[in-house]
């Protein structure tokens, strides 16, 4: 039995987590005298009319005791003659469900309260399933408040029966149900009198003794590259945590996903040599001879680790802003940080029911099946084969905060064995054969703003300079090569995926492309210009609303105004303004080759 237990209490709002974990360090005499006093002096100005608020042990910020809930994940260390533990008391109102996500991560056991006077609620069996996600595999349900219900057998055989009914789908090692009262102290640190029909241990008893440590896997050493540590020219090592298996000095390792082999010279734990180490800890690895090792790989001995750069994972949701097929993020995996592209929603998870649900989007705290493809090629392994390599967050690109964590399910192998053939015939030698170099323009404005105008006198002028160009207009791409995509949020970013994709391959022929589409959110011209690279030049043609209306050349605007046509830019659907474009233009005061000997101007550095 590992003698340090790590759990997370959690559950539904006003269950009573913080009160529990207070009542219990209070009777068991595992604060200081300082501690116990503030504590009584508290109580007195709070809630309970002079009794002691076990909850405020916990409950640290002012927010959390003026509403009297949890907010964020308070950590409590404590021990007892028996074990020592760590506690992540984690909010249960659904805004902060990101906030017990993070406890979850981080514990071995998860301490599920329900209500003995509600039973179980859809944050029960949210949180159930959260717990699940994030590798969890021993549960202790406490059916709390049973004083309310007069410590009744039946109220908790009910509320024991639904638990074991939502935990049936689940893969668990141990479940253990406790009739609890979190305020009077019944069956917390020790047995209680009041309910004699209950035979078992009381909650600190039985974490005292429960066994959650793991077989070490027979799966072999792995260990994530976190830095190259080089402090002078005569010590190279490379430092990381031990996420499964053992080494020796003398073992032969693998670096993936190179895959080149080398054999272990020396290990360090701090700054103390050691002949050997296992997992868990945090060592420093030095090699015989000279290999390509940078943060992001794995050494491994033994152990077969997956690599690919398209995965099925279980996603939780947690940004504000809803996700739908074809969003870009940056995925960080072990210490690997890759792009990556959530390609498809598979089903949504009915949080009451487990069932498999269709869903063209997914909202805050909601749980989903999505395939991702990454950059490039990653290592990793199945979740429940390998923790540490099969967890990953999602990470938003612009705001650089967490949108998602996940857990990979299986590989995709759709790319795995696809190869980008080079040819002899380069970009650079297509450019020297037409005497140009080969870049694209990419308009950008709301319906009617004169792109397509503006884009086909700028092609004509490149063309009289005797520059060899492509024309890639909105409306001709969607009768064509888009014609089996509609305008619902996730086809206009696969929409603007594939003109990128394909002005890319006209820039290799050597052409210079000009484009002319609405493009309206500022992420998708974002991957447009990582997937056409530096050669790219964004012209923001600016015309105002007021005028794009009046002119509606093809009528649009008045159908939208009257709510024939759905998500129109401009009128029901958002345009998001460029920051930093390359060039703006207005039409609306001036003619189009003034505009087109506008555009020409910022184009010079790329024609000269």
């Amino acid at each position: 039995m590992d003698n340090l237990l790590k759990f997370i209490t959690c559950g539904s709002v006003d269950d009573g987590k913080s009160t529990l974990i207070g009542h219990m360090l209070y009777d068991a005499k595992l604060l200081f005298a300082d501690q116990k006093r503030a504590l009584e002096l508290d109580s007195k100005v709070g809630s309970r009319g002079g009794a002691i608020d076990y909850s405020l042990l916990l409950d640290g910020l002012m927010a959390e005791r003026e509403q009297g809930i949890t907010i964020d994940v308070a950590y409590r260390y404590f021990s007892t003659e028996k074990r020592s533990f760590i506690v992540a008391d984690t909010p249960g109102h659904e805004e902060y469900t990101r906030n017990m996500a993070v406890g979850a991560s981080f514990a071995s056991l998860a301490v599920i309260l329900a209500d003995a006077s509600q039973g179980v609620l859809t944050q029960t069996r949210r949180h159930a399933r959260i717990c699940s996600l994030m590798g969890i595999r021993h549960f202790v349900f406490a059916v709390n408040k049973m004083d309310l219900v007069g410590y009744s057998r039946s109220s908790f055989k009910k509320t024991e029966k639904d638990i074991r009914v939502l935990m049936a789908e689940f893969p668990c090692d141990s479940i253990k149900i406790i009739p609890v009262s979190a305020t009077e102290g019944d069956n917390v640190t020790r047995r209680s009198e009041r309910m004699m029909w209950y035979q078992g241990e009381a909650l600190l008893p039985y974490l005292e003794q429960v066994d959650v440590q793991e077989q070490d896997e027979a799966r072999g050493f792995a260990m994530p590259v976190q830095r190259v540590c080089r402090p002078d020219r005569t010590f190279r090592g490379f430092q990381g945590e031990i996420a499964s298996g053992r080494i020796a000095v003398g073992d032969t390792i693998t670096v993936l996903p190179g895959g080149e082999q080398a054999e272990i010279s020396e290990i360090l734990e701090g700054c103390k040599s050691v002949e050997k180490s296992s997992k868990g800890h945090a060592v420093t690895v030095c090699l015989n001879r000279e290999v390509d090792v940078s943060r992001g790989s794995v050494l491994v001995r033994g152990c077969r680790l997956q690599m690919g750069t398209m995965i099925e994972a279980s996603l939780l949701w947690m940004d504000d802003k809803r996700l739908v097929a074809g969003q870009n993020f940056y995925l960080k995996l072990g210490t690997q940080t890759v792009p990556a592209t959530v390609m498809g929603i598979r089903y949504r998870v009915d949080v009451n029911t487990g069932a498999e649900v269709c869903a063209e989007a997914i909202y805050k705290n909601e749980i989903a099946c999505c395939e991702i493809s990454v950059g490039s090629r990653m290592v990793f392994e199945l979740f429940e084969n390998q923790r540490d390599l099969g967890s990953f967050i999602l990470i938003n690109r612009l705001t650089n905060s967490t949108a998602a964590c996940g857990t990979v399910m299986d590989s995709i192998q759709r790319g795995d064995n696809l190869t980008w053939q080079e040819t002899d015939i380069t970009k650079e030698l297509r450019e020297s054969s037409l005497g140009q170099k080969a870049f694209t323009v990419w308009m950008t404005g709301l319906s009617g703003s004169g792109k397509s105008a503006l884009a086909n006198e700028v092609e004509k002028r490149l063309f009289a300079m005797g520059k060899h160009t492509m024309l890639l207009d909105g409306d001709n791409i969607r009768l064509g090569l888009n014609k089996n995509l509609g305008f619902k949020e996730n086809d206009r970013i696969e929409n603007i995926r594939r003109i990128a994709e394909v002005a890319k391959l006209m820039n290799d022929a050597g052409l210079i492309v000009l484009t002319s589409f609405i493009s309206p959110f500022a992420r998708d011209r974002r991957n447009a210009r990582e997937i056409i690279g530096d050669h790219f030049v964004e012209v923001y043609v600016s015309t105002p609303l007021e005028e794009c209306e009046r002119r509606d050349v093809k009528g649009l605007y008045r159908k939208a105004r009257a709510g024939e046509i759905e998500n129109f830019t401009g009128i029901s659907g958002v345009y998001e303004v460029p920051e930093h474009p390359d060039a703006v233009i207005d039409t609306s005061g001036q003619t189009v080759e003034a505009c087109a000997a506008e555009v020409l101007k910022v184009l010079e550095k790329y024609l000269s």
